[in-house]
């Protein structure tokens, strides 16, 4: 006859196991009996002016009527403006080894970069230009540049 598989070990760890199981058990039971739906506690309401609050708005308070046509939900379109397309400037830097430099602006002072592609005639630093702009990768590139 063998001997008996189950040991001291075996069964303590057994008693374990189920202690813990019935402490689940009835913790779920306890919550279950003194909580409601629980989502009494995660209701919120947003006032007329955007902000969350945790309390309801007010039923007998007046509501005001919107116009929905006076919504804008877009950006409203600008008027066209005729402006003259050409610039007027100065180069400020210009690197013809590199193909590249600046021209600053003489009636905002702006200063718009110019690449050699966009030259129509050649340039130094110094000369009085007359442009174009247009947007680059970067921001407004001078394109169509000449002296003059």
């Amino acid at each position: 006859m063998g001997k008996s598989q189950e040991t001291y070990n075996k069964k303590e760890k057994e008693k374990k196991r189920l202690k813990k199981r019935e402490d689940k058990q009835q913790k779920a039971e306890e919550r279950k009996a003194n909580s409601s739906t629980g989502l009494d506690n995660m209701i919120a309401y947003v006032d007329e002016f955007g902000n969350i609050t945790d309390t309801p708005p007010d039923p007998t308070r007046k509501k005001q009527k919107i116009d929905l046509e006076s919504i804008d939900i877009s950006v409203r379109k600008q008027e066209h403006v005729d402006v003259d397309p050409i610039h007027k400037g100065k180069i400020d830097f210009f690197n013809s080894s590199k193909g590249f430099g600046f021209i600053k602006e003489t009636e905002s002072g702006e200063r718009y970069f110019v690449h050699v592609s966009g030259l129509l005639q050649p340039v130094v630093e110094g000369d009085a230009v007359s442009f174009e702009i247009e947007r680059g990768p970067k921001g407004m590139t001078a394109v169509r540049v000449k002296k003059g």
